[in-house]
């Protein structure tokens, strides 16, 4: 399944949760300084939706706070 999502970096508090538009906000506390928050973002989902690491891929965004992400189950 593909999912848009809203990524905080250096969130206070981690978490992943839900916005108004039905967009999965995701919190990290890793700064977006080479692709640390990106990984911490799948290292997220992967918790979220209980799948491995290798599941989760990011399609679209790479250097944006928007993404598109891939889980497979």
């Amino acid at each position: 399944m593909r999912l848009p999502i809203r990524v905080t970096p250096r969130a206070r508090k981690p978490g992943i949760g839900k916005a108004g538009d039905g967009t999965l906000v995701v919190k990290v506390r890793e700064p977006a300084e080479d692709g640390r928050a990106n990984e911490a973002v799948i290292t997220a989902l992967a918790g979220h939706f209980g799948v491995s690491e290798r599941a989760v891929t990011i399609v679209h965004g790479h250097g944006s706070r928007r993404k598109l992400v891939e889980v497979q189950q």
